[in-house]
């Protein structure tokens, strides 16, 4: 998969051929060629292990590439030391000298840069009204919480107006609430300021909040490329399928295949339709993927998709009601229902015919 940007020459961000290792043997980055455009916001994506913070860390400086080349604006920068990059960091533990104010802290990386003292009250002013913390700059981290700490991370990376931001699991410390805040701040602040960032996280609801597009990685690949919306309606494998959003499985056999749609043998022997993706044609095995608000419960005998399973449990959620199901041998999946005070209960061990779109089953690549 081409993870390119439709005229390459428009990136800003350059991946060419890079590869890391540790030890010399096994690659925890292989073959990564990645392009991010000026004023993008990209998120690295996924298990801890699959090598999207080594590839943060390539970029920043703090590990050398063991192969390829890494470009800034079109200019190699392997060979540049961290401090001479121009770049803003933010970390998950804040990072803050906690015997400096709020103000010094951020005045810091200005000072470096050998600004004047008007610059530097200037710009702190700035970045603090940026944060919404105006009144905060005497204080110490130690005085601030957990979120308000953040801000002033984010605004220290800002301070200097860097091109280029990177950010390593940075809400990653923080109450879900406060997380779900921070999240909807930074993309605001990177919307106003149109600085390029590179995000890593593996919390998939962050990613999809807050990125124009997400890099999926596993096992030192990217799987997938590509806007929030595509890579939940259209993943391009089960393990994008499986880590993006909830997921149901089903296994069987391609028994047909027209165009785009497949006609697939389940292993209990149902007969469904499905779109073609990650499948070549007869014979294939292959696992589908279908979103549980895209199951409809007792649906028209004209659908093309209509099977039965055993409602094995039911949970209220306000606004909807979560089936779990026994269908076609699998037990966990799942069907949201939209809680409506017209709808006859249903109960526990009661079979029900369920049904879908073809469009919205997605027959991919085996899952064992």
């Amino acid at each position: 998969m081409s993870t390119r940007s439709a005229g390459s020459d428009d990136s800003y961000v350059r991946f060419e051929n890079v590869q890391k290792s540790y030890d010399g043997e096994v690659l925890v980055v292989k073959d990564l060629n990645l392009d991010i455009r000026k004023g993008e916001f990209v998120t690295m994506l996924g298990p801890s292990g699959s090598g999207k913070t080594t590839c943060l860390m390539m970029l920043a400086g703090f590990e050398p590439a063991t192969h390829g080349e890494i470009f800034l604006n079109n200019r190699p920068i392997n060979a540049v030391p961290p401090n001479k990059r121009g770049i803003g960091m933010v970390f998950q533990n804040y990072a803050l000298f906690p015997h400096m104010t709020v103000a010094e802290n951020l005045a810091f990386p200005l000072q470096v840069r050998g600004m004047s003292k008007f610059e530097q009250e200037d710009r702190v002013k700035r970045v603090l009204e940026m944060v919404e913390l105006p009144q905060m700059g005497g204080r110490r981290p130690a005085q601030l919480s957990g979120g308000q700490q953040q801000r002033v991370a984010v605004a220290r990376a800002l301070v200097f107006e860097p091109d280029l931001v990177l950010m390593d699991e940075p809400l990653g410390a923080l109450d879900k609430q406060l997380r779900e805040q921070m999240q909807y701040e930074i993309k605001h602040i990177h919307e106003n300021l149109g600085v390029t960032v590179v995000y890593v996280t593996h919390d998939q609801t962050e990613a999809l909040t807050m990125s124009d597009r997400v890099a999926v990685f596993e096992d030192g690949v990217i799987q997938q490329l590509s806007s929030p919306q595509a890579l939940y309606e259209d993943p391009q494998n089960s393990f994008v399928a499986q880590f993006i959003g909830e997921n149901n499985k089903l296994n069987g056999t391609v028994e047909r295949v027209t165009k785009d749609i497949c006609d697939v043998k389940l292993d209990n022997g149902s007969m469904v339709k499905a779109q073609k993706v990650n499948v070549s044609g007869k014979g294939d095995r292959t696992t589908l993927s279908l979103r549980p608000e895209r199951v409809e419960l007792d649906p028209p005998k004209s659908h093309k998709n209509v099977i039965e399973g055993r409602i094995e449990e039911l949970i209220y959620l306000g606004d909807h009601i979560r089936v779990r199901m026994n269908v076609a041998g699998n037990d966990e999946f799942i069907v949201k229902v939209r809680n409506r005070s017209d709808r006859k209960p249903l109960a526990e061990g009661e079979t029900k015919t369920i049904g879908w779109a073809s469009e919205d089953c997605k027959a991919l690549d085996l899952v064992a």
